[in-house]
């Protein structure tokens, strides 16, 4: 069985016992969290597409850590016009446990 639930404006096809990392929740170490449901597949074979959520469908997630991802650097240049800049940028992150997949 998996879902396909949005958060932080992307959508994450999740299964059961899965460890994924989505956009920052304003949440702390512990909490739990419920996500409306998108799309369902069951052990047999049915499809539920929901419009644009499927009814009594959910899904439960906690919160493992809050962190932040490996740097990335930004260069930016214009020849011939001595202008150069550098930044780093590091995008933060909350690591989630989907705990149970429940559906109607």
């Amino acid at each position: 069985m998996y879902a396909v639930i949005m958060t932080g404006g992307k959508q994450y096809k999740v299964f059961p016992g899965e460890k994924i990392k989505v956009e920052k929740l304003n949440l702390k170490e512990g909490e739990t969290i419920t996500f409306d449901v998108l799309m369902l597949k069951k052990d047999d074979d049915t499809v539920q597409v929901g419009t644009p959520v499927v009814e009594g469908a959910s899904v439960i997630g906690k919160v493992l850590r809050q962190g932040k991802a490996k740097k990335i650097l930004v260069f930016k240049k214009k020849r011939r016009k001595n202008y150069s800049k550098l930044i780093g940028h590091r995008q933060p992150f909350t690591e989630l446990l989907i705990e149970d997949i429940k559906s109607n």
